[in-house]
Parts: C-alpha cells; structure tokens; sequence
C-alpha cells in the first residue's frame, strides 16, 4: 500500500511540475487579453440586438489596440514634425505627476524594444570580498555628468519579477557574459534555473 501511494505522489508531484506552469502562462495571457478585449472593446457603444442591449464581439479590444498602435507609429514617422514633438513635450513638461509617468514608461519601453536596447549586455559584477557575483545589464557606460567618471550602471533585475535596482560600481569590477541578454533576462527572472539551455 505504501508503494502504491509513494508511485502515486510521484506522479502527482511530476504532473503539478508540468501542469502548473503551463496552466499560470495560459491564466495569465488570457486575463491580461480578456482584461483589455473588455476594457477597449467598443462594439457595445455601436451594435446592439433586437432588444437594445449592446453586442459584444470578442476580440474587438485587441484588434482597436492593434490599430491605434499602427496608426500611431504611422503618424509618428512621417506626419508629426520636430516642432510638434517639441511642443507636445512643453505641454507633457508642464504635467508633473502624468510626465514623470510617461517618461518612466517611455523609457523602459525603448530600453526593451526601441532603437537603442538598453539590456543588451550582460555583465558579471562582483559585489563583495567574499566572491559573491550578481548577474545585470550594463546600461549606462558613461557616469562622467554624474561626476563619476570610471563608474558605470548596472541594472540588476529580481528573480520571478519584474522589478530590479540600478547599482553604480567601478567598470573594472563588472566582466562581460558571453551569452545573449535574452538568455541571461531568462536566467535571472526564472531564479536560476532557466536560460543556459
């Protein structure tokens, strides 16, 4: 009897290694799609059936998010001029709280997916005399308008999230990876334990 219920638990426990994460990838993307297929969706404002009550078609949000994307890079790369990029910055300037958001996010936008990727390399630092090594992206190389010339920044991310600290170290003491910066994202994010396939 006790065999049979060690198999079974063995079983159980490879089943939840395997279900788990599957489940919580596929939970996750459904709510953060249905979330703004709901919240953008606007056939309600303009369909309705024979009773009045408004229709809701799914995917509608997705595709209106998809489209204002497309258009506002169209805009942005051959109709909005500099002296409207300039003016539409005086304007954000002058909103404290909403500029100090939108530069955040703008920033981490790009850092991500723009011209200039800001973790592109990864670097090795080590952080004490002991030995310990912490694993971040050089993303600023040059410190010398903070005064700090020979400084660099490293951005260390936090396992299983999405936020991380800025450090400010001797360049000496941060070594280049040679692996990609995807690769190494994955290997801090997942704790350890993904990334060096």
């Amino acid at each position: 009897m006790r065999k049979i219920f060690g198999a079974l638990l063995n079983y159980f426990v490879k089943g939840l290694i395997i279900v788990v994460p599957v489940g919580a990838a596929i939970f996750l993307i459904f709510w953060a799609v249905s979330g703004i297929d709901s919240a953008l969706n606007l056939s309600g404002f303009f369909l309705t059936d024979a009773k009045g009550r408004p229709i809701y078609i799914p995917g509608l949000g997705i595709l209106n998010v998809v489209i204002i994307i497309l258009i506002a890079g169209i805009l942005v790369t051959n109709v909005i001029t500099d002296p409207i990029k300039r003016w539409l910055n005086r304007w954000i300037d002058r909103l404290p709280l909403f500029k100090f958001l939108y530069s955040s996010i703008k920033d981490l936008t790009e850092a991500f997916v723009g011209e200039e990727k800001k973790f592109s390399e990864p670097v090795l630092v080590e952080i004490n005399e002991f030995g310990v090594k912490k694993i971040g992206f050089l993303v600023q190389k040059d410190l010398s308008k903070l005064g700090l010339p020979g400084d660099v920044a490293v951005y260390f991310p936090w396992s299983y999230s999405f936020a991380g600290q800025v450090i400010i170290i001797p360049s000496e003491k941060v070594k280049p990876i040679d692996k990609s910066a995807a690769d190494m994202m994955k290997f801090v994010i997942s704790g350890g334990v993904s990334g060096l396939d």
